[in-house]
């Protein structure tokens, strides 16, 4: 089967696995979901520059998640994907970040690329990083683009996180809504007249 170069297969328990992975707990907790703030504008501004502070001007970043779309309920928590040449060598940007108050949280991979997952505590952000090329930042962009354009999968989504946020069940937030995470994908992939997709159901 033709499968398109940023799929990846449902996996709804991936993020509580990767809870081994993690370094420590981020500055401030999310908070609930409310009704998108046109604010988060600015504040992924503000982080954009917290980055450019540390790391110089032309940086490779952009606003990721559900912040980034507007009329989408959200978490008040400003995803944001970062390009490093080797994530790997921590030293040339992990303590530059560190010095403008971001925090590690996670060492881990992605789609099968290396990632970090960093905090910052004002604006509440998670800063996501990856290498060039890596498959995670093309999905996450994908993603925000498709559900800017596509209001029935804009509500789909937002009453999946409703029902995750509000289900009792073992499942984690993120792994809660996976199955509609999954499904959105696999309509941008069999959209996408630039890659082949043979249709790949949950099993």
């Amino acid at each position: 089967m033709v499968r398109h170069p940023l799929w990846r297969p449902f996996a709804a328990g991936s993020n509580a696995a990767r809870q081994a992975q993690r370094v420590a707990f981020r500055q401030t907790e999310p908070g609930p979901l409310q009704p998108h703030d046109p604010r988060w504008v600015d504040a992924y501004r503000v982080v954009r520059s917290a980055v450019e502070t540390a790391l110089g001007p032309g940086v490779r970043i952009q606003h990721v998640g559900s912040t980034a779309v507007p009329d989408l309920l959200a978490k008040p928590v400003i995803d944001v994907d970062l390009l490093v040449p080797d994530v790997a060598d921590e030293d040339s940007w992990l303590p530059a970040l560190e010095a403008v108050g971001f925090r590690l949280l996670f060492r881990d991979e992605l789609g099968g690329s290396p990632h970090r997952q960093l905090s910052l505590a004002e604006p509440n952000a998670n800063l996501h990083v990856f290498a060039p090329g890596a498959v995670e930042p093309q999905r996450h962009r994908v993603f925000v683009d498709w559900l800017r354009t596509h209001p029935a999968d804009r509500r789909a989504y937002a009453a999946a996180k409703q029902a995750a946020a509000a289900g009792t069940g073992s499942l984690r937030y993120n792994d809660a809504k996976a199955a509609v995470v999954y499904d959105v994908y696999e309509r941008v992939f069999l959209t996408d007249p630039a890659h082949p997709h043979d249709p790949h159901p949950r099993v």
